[in-house]
């Protein structure tokens, strides 16, 4: 079949090199792809939130199967206007993807349904804020802006004046929600399942890298490396996680009239209580769909369309290689404020001969050289016995490359590296 994958990132560059390795696949499209997509995918300049534009292309290519990758076109409803023009589509729907989409729809559920999680109010005005800050939650806390936000609209608050920058800035404009949350002792993790909507299916765990600096420091980013598994969330936490906190929020969605289908991504906190949930994306992240997507043995498009069909009951678990894979995201100098765009990229096929993938997010072709277009720019993922030895072979990769502009942290996996030796 033809197949269309919606995004520009470094998620759909792994997506790309993933589904095109799929015997089911006959051509594959994008929009609006990279120079990386562009290696496995046709690309287009189609507008996404332009619903028509997209159904009248894929009615032009006969398209056969739309995916998903980033969460605003789910947020935004195209996924409805797509199965409405009867075309399949990997994804949630527009009200099933509130759970990333409204933080605030995300915790009642969680409060209706008894799912594990922080203590939290919603606010929708400064004054109630600050209320809630000096009445019912002690320092550190946490405050989320509701709705969308690439991954850095989180603020964990040490200091009353970091609490009341935090709000302030939420609300500085008008329309703006807040969830305001209790701070959670432990470790993170993610876990990703597949879901028709009924069946759920685990599609593996990864631990990510939000801070912008070694040891995590610095202010957070839509995440600067990850790897896969992640040897923290042990067999038993998952399974816990997954009777707790899934299973209870799939029944609920089709309860509700809204049954989740597509991957649901679950950020966990591990708490000496259990696994907590601290939010949940509508896709796949970036950059842990890239580690993902290097330890999957079975065929992705398989799978996506046995998850739109309502079929995943009826097929094994999806089979994940024994190494661990990680990736290092090299970012441009400036990131997460303003990038410095436009910085030349060289070596990506002698960082590829070392054994890695590396798959491109901020990039774009200035001419015949490759440049920076973004903040994430390139994303180098490598495999290994260890998170220690996949560690060694993602910076021997990066090394390789020659990135003026650019940075990345040299750390990434340290916890893990840790306790691997001692």
């Amino acid at each position: 079949m033809n197949v269309l994958l919606l995004g520009s990132g470094g998620r759909e560059h792994a997506l790309a090199w993933k589904l095109a390795q799929s015997p089911r696949l006959d051509s594959l499209h994008a929009i609006p792809g990279n120079p990386g997509i562009a290696q496995y995918a046709t690309c287009h300049d189609v507008t996404l939130t332009d619903h028509a534009a997209v159904i009248d292309f894929c009615t032009r290519q006969s398209i056969g199967f739309v995916v998903v990758g980033p969460e605003a076109p789910l947020v935004d409803g195209l996924s409805d206007s797509l199965r409405a023009a009867g075309l399949p589509v990997f994804g949630p729907s527009r009200a099933a993807a509130q759970l990333e989409g409204s933080k605030g729809f995300t915790k009642d559920l969680c409060a209706r349904e008894r799912i594990p999680t922080a203590g939290y109010v919603r606010v929708t005005d400064l004054a109630t804020a600050r209320a809630a800050l000096a009445r019912d939650f002690p320092r550190p806390v946490v405050i989320k802006a509701d709705g969308l936000a690439a991954g850095k609209g989180v603020t964990i608050a040490f200091t009353d004046e970091e609490a009341e920058a935090a709000v302030a800035a939420i609300f500085e404009k008008p329309g703006g929600e807040a969830v305001i949350e209790e701070f959670l002792e432990g470790e993170e993790a993610s876990l990703f399942i597949l879901t028709d909507g009924v069946n759920i299916v685990p599609m593996g765990s990864a631990q990510d890298h939000k801070r912008v600096g070694d040891g995590d420091t610095g202010p957070n980013t839509g995440g600067m490396g990850a790897y896969s598994p992640a040897p923290v969330l042990t067999p038993a936490l998952e399974a816990a996680a997954i009777d707790t906190i899934i299973r209870p929020t799939v029944a609920a969605m089709a309860k509700d009239g809204i049954p989740y289908s597509g991957v649901l991504y679950a950020g966990l906190m591990l708490t000496r209580a259990g696994p907590k949930l601290i939010e949940y994306n509508a896709r796949f992240g970036d950059p842990e769909c890239q580690v993902l997507m290097l330890r999957l043995e079975d065929d992705l498009l398989d799978l996506m369309l046995a998850t739109e069909t309502g079929e995943l009951g009826s097929r094994p678990a999806p089979r994940f290689g024994a190494e661990t894979a990680l990736t290092v995201v090299m970012a441009a100098k400036g990131y997460p404020g303003t990038p410095e765009t436009g910085g030349a990229i060289r070596g990506l096929d002698a960082a590829e001969e070392t054994g890695a993938q590396v798959f491109q997010a901020g990039t774009r072709l200035d001419g015949d050289s490759l440049v920076a277009a973004g903040g994430r720019v390139l994303t180098v993922t490598a495999t290994g016995a260890s998170v220690t030895e996949a560690q060694a072979a993602a910076y021997r990769a990066v090394d390789a490359i020659d990135f003026p502009t650019g940075f990345a942290r040299r750390d990434i996996g340290w916890r893990e590296v840790a306790r691997e030796n001692g």
